[in-house]
C-alpha cells in the first residue's frame, strides 16, 4: 500500500510573494513621494483656510461680550440680507445671459475653425483666444477706459457722427457693459475646449455623411455638436461656477463707475467688503460659504437633470 503525502508548498513561491509585496510597497510609496509636495500646498492653502473660514462662519464677535458661538446664525442671516439676496439675484441674471452667449460664440467660431482650411486658421485660433491670455485686471481696466466718458474712444466716434456715445457705466447699462468684458475674456478659451474636441472626431464620419448626401449643417448640427456634447457640459459647469462667483471685473471697474457698483454688487463683493473693509470677517465668511451653497446646488442641479444623456442637447 502507498501513501501520498502531500508536499508544502515550495518556499519559492512564498518568496514571490513576499518580494512582489515590497515592489507594490515601494511604488505605493514612490506616488506618494511624487505627490506629497501638491498635497502639501493643498492643505495649506486650500484646505486649511477653508476649514479656518468655516471655522469663524459658527461665531460672531461683538463689542460688548466678545466673541461667541451662533453656530447657523449667520447663514440664516445671509439668506435674510437684502445686500446679499440682490447680489445673488444680479449674478443669476447674469449667469442666463452670459453663459448661453459665451457658449454659442464658442461654439460658432470653433466649427467656423474646424471647417475652413487656410493659411490663418493658428493665427485666427490665437487672435480669439489672445482676451483670455490678458489678466483680468488689466482687461477690466482697459474696458474702462473704453467705456469712458471723458477719454475714451467711444466719445470721439460717436461725436464724428453727430451722436453720444452710451454710458456704460449708468445703472441702466452696467449690466450689458460687464456682459461685453466678460464674454470677450472667456468665450476664446470656451472655443479652444471645443475646438480641441471637434479635431478629436474620426474624419471618416464626415465622408460617410456627405457620401449619404448630407450638407455642412447637417453634418455640423446632427455629427459634430452631438459629439461634442461632454465638452460643451464641460464648459457649461466652468462658466456656472465662474460667473456666479463674479468679483474681479466689477471690483475693478466699481471706481470708474461710482454710484453705479457698490460693495453689495455681487455677493463676492459683498463678502470681501464685510471681511476686508468693515473686519466682520464672521459674517463675511458665512457670506462665501454660503454662495458656495448656492454654486454647489446649481451645479449639482444642472448634472443631476443632464446625467441620463451626458448632456443638455
Amino acid at each position: 500500500m502507498t501513501l501520498l503525502i502531500e508536499e508544502n508548498p515550495p518556499r519559492t513561491e512564498e518568496k514571490a510573494k513576499t518580494t512582489h509585496g515590497k515592489v507594490r510597497l515601494r511604488e505605493h510609496l514612490m506616488g506618494w513621494l511624487f505627490v506629497g509636495p501638491f498635497g502639501l500646498v493643498f492643505l495649506a492653502f486650500l484646505i486649511a483656510p477653508l476649514a479656518y473660514a468655516l471655522y469663524l462662519s459658527l461665531f460672531q464677535k461683538k463689542l460688548i461680550g466678545g466673541t461667541s458661538f451662533v453656530f447657523l446664525d449667520n447663514y440664516a442671516k445671509a439668506f435674510t440680507d437684502p445686500s446679499f439676496l440682490s447680489g445673488a439675484w444680479f449674478v443669476i441674471r447674469f449667469a442666463l445671459f452670459a453663459i448661453p452667449l459665451q457658449i454659442l460664440l464658442a461654439l460658432g467660431m470653433a466649427l467656423i475653425l474646424d471647417a475652413v482650411t487656410s493659411v490663418f486658421i493658428r493665427f485666427s485660433r490665437l487672435m480669439i483666444f489672445l482676451p483670455y491670455a490678458i489678466p483680468t485686471v488689466i482687461g477690466a481696466v482697459m474696458w474702462g477706459f473704453l467705456y469712458s466718458k471723458s477719454f475714451g474712444p467711444l466719445t470721439d466716434i460717436f461725436a464724428l457722427f453727430g451722436g453720444t456715445a452710451p454710458d456704460f457705466f449708468s445703472k441702466n447699462l452696467i449690466f450689458y457693459g460687464l456682459l461685453n468684458v466678460v464674454t470677450w475674456q472667456w468665450a476664446g478659451y470656451y472655443m479652444i475646449i471645443l475646438y480641441a474636441a471637434l479635431q478629436g472626431i474620426d474624419p471618416t464620419l464626415y465622408e460617410a455623411a456627405r457620401m449619404d448626401g448630407a450638407g455642412r449643417w447637417q453634418i455640423a448640427l446632427r455629427i459634430k455638436i452631438p459629439l461634442i456634447a461632454p465638452a460643451l457640459v464641460l464648459i457649461l459647469v466652468f462658466s456656472l461656477i465662474g460667473t456666479l462667483q463674479f468679483f474681479n471685473e466689477p471690483q475693478i471697474l466699481r471706481y470708474l463707475a461710482a454710484g453705479t457698483i457698490g460693495p453689495d454688487f455681487t455677493p463676492n463683493m459683498y463678502a470681501y467688503s464685510q471681511a476686508f473693509k468693515l473686519a466682520n470677517f464672521n459674517y463675511g465668511s458665512a457670506i462665501s460659504f454660503a454662495l458656495g451653497g448656492i454654486v454647489f446646488a446649481c451645479v449639482y442641479a444642472f448634472l443631476f437633470f443632464t446625467r441620463k444623456r451626458r448632456s443638455f442637447l
